[in-house]
Protein backbone atom coordinates (compact mmCIF):
# COMPACT_ATOMS: atom_id res chain seq x y z
CA UNK A 1 0.00 0.00 0.00
CA UNK A 2 1.13 3.59 -0.50
CA UNK A 3 1.74 6.13 2.27
CA UNK A 4 -1.82 7.46 2.10
CA UNK A 5 -3.27 4.00 2.55
CA UNK A 6 -0.82 3.22 5.37
CA UNK A 7 -1.82 6.49 6.99
CA UNK A 8 -5.50 5.59 6.76
CA UNK A 9 -5.00 2.11 8.19
CA UNK A 10 -2.68 3.22 11.00
CA UNK A 11 -4.23 6.56 11.95
CA UNK A 12 -0.80 8.22 11.62
CA UNK A 13 -0.65 11.13 9.18
CA UNK A 14 1.55 10.81 6.11
CA UNK A 15 3.56 13.78 7.36
CA UNK A 16 4.26 12.01 10.68
CA UNK A 17 5.14 8.78 8.88
CA UNK A 18 7.75 10.68 6.86
CA UNK A 19 8.99 12.35 10.04
CA UNK A 20 9.29 9.04 11.91
CA UNK A 21 11.27 7.70 8.97
CA UNK A 22 13.49 10.81 8.91
CA UNK A 23 14.38 10.56 12.62
CA UNK A 24 14.96 6.81 12.40
CA UNK A 25 12.00 5.74 14.54
CA UNK A 26 10.83 3.52 11.69
CA UNK A 27 12.85 1.86 8.98
CA UNK A 28 12.60 3.34 5.51
CA UNK A 29 10.03 1.29 3.61
CA UNK A 30 10.67 -0.47 0.35
CA UNK A 31 10.23 1.71 -2.70
CA UNK A 32 8.66 1.05 -6.08
CA UNK A 33 10.53 1.58 -9.34
CA UNK A 34 8.89 5.01 -9.40
CA UNK A 35 10.41 5.67 -5.93
CA UNK A 36 7.07 5.61 -4.10
CA UNK A 37 7.06 4.26 -0.56
CA UNK A 38 5.40 0.85 -0.18
CA UNK A 39 4.01 -0.34 3.13
CA UNK A 40 2.77 -3.72 4.26
CA UNK A 41 0.80 -5.00 7.22
CA UNK A 42 3.93 -5.16 9.40
CA UNK A 43 4.73 -1.48 8.86
CA UNK A 44 1.13 -0.52 9.61
CA UNK A 45 1.29 -2.57 12.81
CA UNK A 46 4.46 -0.68 13.85
CA UNK A 47 2.77 2.66 13.08
CA UNK A 48 -0.23 1.69 15.20
CA UNK A 49 2.12 0.75 18.04
CA UNK A 50 3.81 4.15 17.78
CA UNK A 51 0.49 5.97 17.66
CA UNK A 52 -0.75 4.16 20.77
CA UNK A 53 2.46 4.90 22.66
CA UNK A 54 2.31 8.57 21.66
CA UNK A 55 -1.37 8.76 22.64
CA UNK A 56 -0.36 7.51 26.09
CA UNK A 57 2.08 10.40 26.30
CA UNK A 58 5.34 8.55 25.81
CA UNK A 59 8.09 10.74 24.37
CA UNK A 60 9.72 9.86 21.07
CA UNK A 61 12.73 8.48 22.94
CA UNK A 62 10.51 6.38 25.21
CA UNK A 63 8.49 5.23 22.21
CA UNK A 64 11.68 4.24 20.43
CA UNK A 65 12.83 2.25 23.47
CA UNK A 66 9.44 0.55 23.78
CA UNK A 67 9.40 -0.22 20.07
CA UNK A 68 12.85 -1.82 20.33
CA UNK A 69 11.71 -3.88 23.29
CA UNK A 70 8.51 -4.90 21.51
CA UNK A 71 10.51 -6.09 18.51
CA UNK A 72 13.03 -7.94 20.71
CA UNK A 73 11.45 -11.28 21.62
CA UNK A 74 14.24 -11.94 24.15
CA UNK A 75 13.42 -8.79 26.11
CA UNK A 76 12.80 -8.73 29.83
CA UNK A 77 9.37 -7.42 30.74
CA UNK A 78 11.06 -5.65 33.66
CA UNK A 79 12.65 -3.27 31.15
CA UNK A 80 9.25 -2.40 29.73
CA UNK A 81 7.77 -2.00 33.19
CA UNK A 82 10.60 0.35 34.19
CA UNK A 83 9.85 2.70 31.28
CA UNK A 84 6.11 2.62 31.96
CA UNK A 85 6.57 3.18 35.69
CA UNK A 86 8.83 6.18 35.10
CA UNK A 87 6.26 7.56 32.67
CA UNK A 88 3.50 7.19 35.27
CA UNK A 89 5.59 9.31 37.63
CA UNK A 90 6.00 11.98 34.94
CA UNK A 91 2.25 11.96 34.25
CA UNK A 92 1.43 12.25 37.95
CA UNK A 93 3.77 15.24 38.24
CA UNK A 94 2.08 16.88 35.23
CA UNK A 95 -1.35 16.20 36.72
CA UNK A 96 -0.32 17.88 39.98
CA UNK A 97 1.05 20.86 38.05
CA UNK A 98 -2.14 21.12 35.97
CA UNK A 99 -4.31 20.94 39.10
CA UNK A 100 -2.25 23.81 40.57
CA UNK A 101 -2.80 25.85 37.41
CA UNK A 102 -6.55 25.23 37.55
CA UNK A 103 -6.66 26.27 41.22
CA UNK A 104 -4.74 29.49 40.51
CA UNK A 105 -6.86 30.36 37.50
CA UNK A 106 -10.11 29.66 39.37
CA UNK A 107 -8.93 32.00 42.12
CA UNK A 108 -7.98 34.72 39.64
CA UNK A 109 -11.29 34.37 37.77
CA UNK A 110 -13.13 34.60 41.08
CA UNK A 111 -11.22 37.82 41.93
CA UNK A 112 -11.91 39.42 38.54
CA UNK A 113 -14.97 41.66 38.55
CA UNK A 114 -15.63 40.95 34.87
CA UNK A 115 -17.01 44.42 34.32
CA UNK A 116 -16.22 47.37 32.03
CA UNK A 117 -13.34 48.61 34.22
CA UNK A 118 -9.80 48.05 32.97
CA UNK A 119 -8.30 46.66 36.19
CA UNK A 120 -8.04 42.90 36.07
CA UNK A 121 -6.33 40.60 38.57
CA UNK A 122 -5.86 37.96 35.88
CA UNK A 123 -3.75 40.25 33.71
CA UNK A 124 -2.01 41.68 36.79
CA UNK A 125 -0.99 38.18 37.82
CA UNK A 126 0.26 37.32 34.33
CA UNK A 127 2.29 40.56 34.34
CA UNK A 128 3.39 39.85 37.94
CA UNK A 129 1.89 43.13 39.16
CA UNK A 130 0.82 43.01 42.82
CA UNK A 131 -2.87 43.70 43.22
CA UNK A 132 -3.75 46.60 45.47
CA UNK A 133 -6.83 44.67 46.66
CA UNK A 134 -4.96 41.43 47.29
CA UNK A 135 -6.39 38.21 45.96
Amino acid sequence: MNIGQASGKSGVSAKMIRYYEQIGLIKPPLRTNSNYRRYGADEVHVLRFIKRARNLGFSLDETSALLSLWQDRSRASADVKEIATAHIGELETKITELQGMVKTLKHLVHCCQGNDRPDCPILDDLAEIPSSKGH
